[in-house]
């Protein structure tokens, strides 16, 4: 964690270095006022900016959000081509802003479930922002926690096969490495909006020791007073990682 002044009077607050937030409660945000979700969608998107903007603000590292389950297929064909839209536009509005503001963008998870041209969109986002180092944003589409795992074990099976390595070799940070997530710390803190309180197949692995915090706010008003919240929470708790406390 690392020290920094949030608005939040004079208060020095220690932040975490990488957040990892579940975006929930887009259709309920637009079934509250009668709007179709694609609404929700819509301002839900406003709300991945201020929490950049805000992540930036404060210091904070890395910051992963989980966009697009692989179990979100299953959703009706309509809202997910307009969800694949606000993607695309997206990808095309938004990543400018990111490399001006020393952003890296990329995207973990199962790129083959994709329409061709947002893998291009991706792969083209990822390289003009690949040198940057102020923040590292991750955004999970089409990712599930158990593919992830059951793909780094497969990709370690094939190579214990080929003799690449050797079976005995195989530890945890092996594993590590074979991830989507390989060169990014494991989350500090998770965060998930609209009250719900599971982590709904999101990096299972890597949020052994996460703290975990739920908040009753729909995605589309998550702002910056919600986030600051989150980290005042955080920061008051103690992590052993399994040890007693002091």
């Amino acid at each position: 964690m690392k020290a920094v002044s949030l608005n939040s009077g004079s208060t020095s607050v220690a932040v975490p270095d990488h957040v990892a937030i579940i975006m929930d409660g887009n259709g309920r945000w637009a079934k509250s006022r009668g709007l179709p979700r694609t609404a929700g969608h819509q301002r839900g998107a406003e709300a991945v900016r201020r929490s950049v903007e805000y992540a930036i603000k404060s210091g904070i590292s890395y910051l992963t959000l989980f966009g697009f389950s692989s179990e979100n297929w299953k959703r009706p064909a309509t809202e997910v081509k307009d969800l694949m839209g606000l993607l695309r536009l997206y990808l095309r509005k938004e990543i400018d802003a990111l490399d001006k503001e020393d952003v890296r963008f990329q995207v973990i998870g199962e790129r083959s479930r994709l329409a061709p041209d947002i893998v291009e969109l991706i792969e083209s986002s990822e390289r003009q922002t690949a040198g940057n180092s102020k923040l590292v944003l991750t955004i999970a589409l089409s990712y599930g926690g158990r593919a992830e795992i059951v793909e780094a074990t497969r990709r370690i099976a094939v190579e214990a096969t080929t003799g690449a390595i050797d079976p005995a070799m195989i530890d945890e940070d092996l594993f590590d490495r074979r991830l989507f997530t390989t060169g990014i710390p494991d989350p500090d803190l998770l965060i998930r909006t609209s009250g719900e309180q599971r982590i709904s197949n999101f990096l299972l692995w890597q949020l052994a020791y996460t703290e975990l915090v739920f908040i009753d706010t729909l995605w589309p008003d998550f702002a910056e007073p919600d986030f600051h919240r989150a980290i005042e929470d955080f920061r008051n708790r103690e992590r052993r990682y399994g040890t007693t406390g002091a």
